[in-house]
């Protein structure tokens, strides 16, 4: 992760505060003198929990009302994982006027082995829908223009991001059901797209016959957004055939599903290049970049 300069909260401008309440977690002075001001809000409350995002925006978003958004879901099997893990690319995309969201969601397991008693990957899904409901209802508040939400995760991430416009079903009681979690664009890293798989059934429990009710690939229909994919032909958590057949069959539906394979790399795209996590690295964002320029989500 880069190195950032905290300063205290007497040097942030009067202006953020105006424009966007939060806890400030940092405000951070990169050598262009540009800032990225990291705020923290709670987006949801349920049962005992009290779900988090993590937003980065810059100064010069501010001065726009019609700003593109990126709502980043952590990998890690519906049960590890944190949201800092997107820190580093929410920095990279505030950089260059977008506001960006990495989503804290319920995780699966207890003691880091045993599934949960209540929470599965269902739990998941909801809390993903959840996220991107909140901010489009509040897109006037963060300065995004509600038509311009990106859903975007790595490996289980990626998952949750598919969900949010495939899965109608499971949303929570307390959701604003006016509101759409559709996004208008998806980006995938190492997504799980077919969920009929071992780790996700144990995590289901006694609920394990809904598995093919939260897969993706089982789930396509027509009028989808638009989505970009990266996967390793060697991929040993989410064997690249998954992603394949599934190219084919949201072709069939005439969706546009852009994958792009990388011969030799396995599940973290970015092995040995610690700056994202090991989730990807600048080519793959390079490319992932000319995606959003394509569908006018990025100047």
């Amino acid at each position: 992760m880069n190195k950032l300069f905290i300063f205290p909260i007497l040097f942030v401008s009067l202006h953020s505060f105006a424009a966007i309440d939060g806890e400030v977690i940092m405000i951070a002075n990169k050598e262009t003198g540009e800032k990225i001001t990291h705020i923290r809000e709670i987006y949801k409350s349920v049962d005992t929990f009290r779900l988090k995002a993590d937003i980065f925006y810059s100064n010069q978003s501010l001065t726009k009302e019609n700003n593109t958004a990126i709502v980043f879901f952590h990998g890690g099997g519906w049960a590890f994982g944190t949201p800092d893990e997107f820190f580093t690319t929410c920095e990279r995309y505030a950089k260059m006027g977008i506001v960006t969201f990495s989503i804290e969601y319920r995780l699966s397991v207890e003691n880091g082995v045993t599934p949960h008693k209540t929470i599965s990957p269902i739990e998941c899904v909801m809390d993903a829908k959840s996220a991107i409901r909140w901010v489009r209802e509040n897109a006037r508040k963060f300065h995004i223009d509600s038509s311009k939400i990106i859903a975007a995760g790595q490996s289980a991430g990626g998952h949750l991001a598919l969900c949010t416009a495939m899965i109608d079903n499971y949303n929570e009681i307390s959701d604003n059901m006016a509101i759409s979690c559709r996004p208008d664009a998806i980006l995938l890293f190492s997504s799980c797209i077919n969920a009929v798989e071992g780790w996700c059934d144990r995590l289901l429990a006694d609920r394990r016959d809904k598995i093919w009710s939260i897969s993706p690939a089982h789930n396509i229909k027509k009028g989808l957004p638009p989505m970009i994919d990266f996967h390793g032909t060697d991929d040993e958590m989410v064997p690249i055939w998954t992603a394949q057949f599934f190219e084919i069959d949201m072709k069939k539906l005439g969706n546009y599903y852009e994958l792009h394979t990388y011969k030799g790399r396995k599940h973290y795209l970015g092995e040995g290049n610690p700056e994202y996590s090991r989730y990807y690295d600048d080519e793959i964002l390079k490319i992932a970049d000319i995606f959003l320029r394509k569908y006018h989500l990025l100047d």
